[in-house]
């Protein structure tokens, strides 16, 4: 071989000898910046429960004075810190306060409202705390969204049972939503196996379903990035805007409903 070639496989050496470098580099580089957005991201996180944990007992307090107040109309939700509206820049902008809004804007007569969601109720915590409040009021309309914090321990087997026993003391006209989106796996499939036993449940007792899971899903990551509260978990106002959507066509057919059966209870 010439001498004057003897120079280029010696450079093909030295790059080859260097690639593995620079990937190395490159890969740790990334892989430090994974770090530190995760890092950054559990921060953010821990910082949003705390502060949406405090928001709390002021929700509470927000909706016990709502319940105070007088109405001819009766609007009742059942559910978890969704009706109470954590993640929302104010209480009354929960999808219950945003249904309360459409019943309000859409009949001639007051609307009381009562909110008996508890933050962090399963399913057994609405049986056991908020149906007897319910069956001791006579509710015009009424909204139950529950199950979203069964998914974290889910069994499907507790879950179609206490559901079953939750629909079987609902008043026949109860509207009742599915599951929200959870958008990830594996949350995401326990959610849908969860509304396929609540649809089959609801269809058995002839309840109407309302598709919030559909509503939810196809927002997508823009939905992701835009309608939740900084926990990830909870939605914020633009959330809690869609979830009040997917409520209203039926919330507005109960209404009718009852508008058109008011003249008949006043007959005499």
């Amino acid at each position: 071989m010439p001498r004057g070639r003897s120079a280029e496989p010696r450079s093909t050496d030295r790059r080859s000898r260097t690639r593995p470098i620079v990937v190395g580099l490159l890969l740790g580089a990334t892989a430090a910046g994974v770090a530190f957005q995760w890092r950054w991201l559990a921060r953010r996180q821990h910082h949003w429960r705390t502060a949406l944990a405090e928001a709390i007992p002021v929700n509470s307090a927000y909706w016990r004075e709502q319940r105070a107040g007088a109405g001819e109309l009766l609007y009742v939700a059942v559910g978890d810190s969704a009706a109470q509206g954590i993640g929302a820049s104010r209480p009354g902008h929960s999808y219950v306060g945003f249904v309360a809004r459409t019943l309000a804007a859409a009949s001639t007569r007051e609307i009381r409202t009562v909110n008996l969601g508890i933050s962090g109720a399963t399913l057994r915590i609405a049986l056991d705390s908020e149906l007897p409040v319910l069956e001791r009021l006579d509710p015009d309309v009424l909204t139950v969204c529950i199950g979203a914090n069964d998914i974290a321990d889910f069994d499907p087997v507790r879950f179609d049972r206490e559901l079953r026993e939750l629909f079987a003391r609902l008043p026949d006209h109860a509207i009742v939503a599915d599951l929200p989106s959870f958008y990830f796996p594996p949350a995401q499939g326990r959610v849908r196996t969860a509304n396929r036993l609540l649809r089959a449940a609801a269809a058995e007792r002839g309840l109407v379903v309302v598709p919030l899971f559909s509503r939810t899903n196809r927002q997508g990551l823009w939905g992701v990035s835009t309608q939740f509260a900084g926990d990830l978990f909870h939605p914020n106002d633009r959330g809690y805007r869609i979830w009040a959507e997917a409520f209203r066509p039926a919330v507005e057919a109960r209404l009718a409903q009852l508008d058109a059966a008011a003249p008949a209870s006043r007959a005499p």
